[in-house]
């Protein structure tokens, strides 16, 4: 896949998630699961054959990375309002969660943009994409499972 189709799939994604963070949204399992797993899935794939050219460094890298993304994603979970009504339980994120968003993206940006430098004949950057995406996704949405939890907050039912 070329980075600039990479680019914009995860550009798409976050849209997508951001969009229905600003709004709200009812939060049943499948919503919590099925996007982190799809991006996982895709980003482990996307590394699995980039991962004979990685070096030690940008190994480490891609780990520092991935930890920076999940706490951040574990913050966002932490910031989404969470309320129960008639059909479940609903989401809203606050401006905390759009801020986080922001930090988010930017730390992603400036990590491709680090490790192009420093790695300029690599492409296993463009590979983590995905995964890196996905891990801060999936993070976001077991802090929201755990909140849920926590207030005792049924799931909204999956609509057909």
């Amino acid at each position: 896949m070329s980075a600039v189709i990479g680019i914009l799939v995860g550009l798409l994604v976050l849209v997508r998630v951001i969009g229905r963070q600003v709004t709200g949204s009812l939060v049943t399992q499948r919503s919590l699961v099925v996007m982190p797993a799809i991006l996982l899935g895709a980003g482990v794939l996307m590394l699995s054959s980039a991962m004979h050219t990685a070096t030690t460094g940008e190994l480490a890298f891609l780990v520092l990375d991935c930890v920076f993304l999940f706490g951040l994603g574990l913050a966002r979970g932490a910031s989404i309002r969470l309320t129960s009504t008639d059909q479940g339980l609903f989401q809203k994120g606050t401006s905390a969660t759009l801020v986080l968003w922001l930090v988010t993206i930017g730390l992603r940006i400036g990590t491709s943009f680090a490790a192009a430098a420093i790695w300029p004949h690599s492409s296993f950057g463009q590979a983590t994409l995905a995964l890196t995406i996905g891990i801060t996704i999936a993070a976001q949405n077991a802090m929201v499972y755990r909140r849920s939890l926590a207030l005792d907050i049924p799931f909204a039912a999956q609509q057909a």
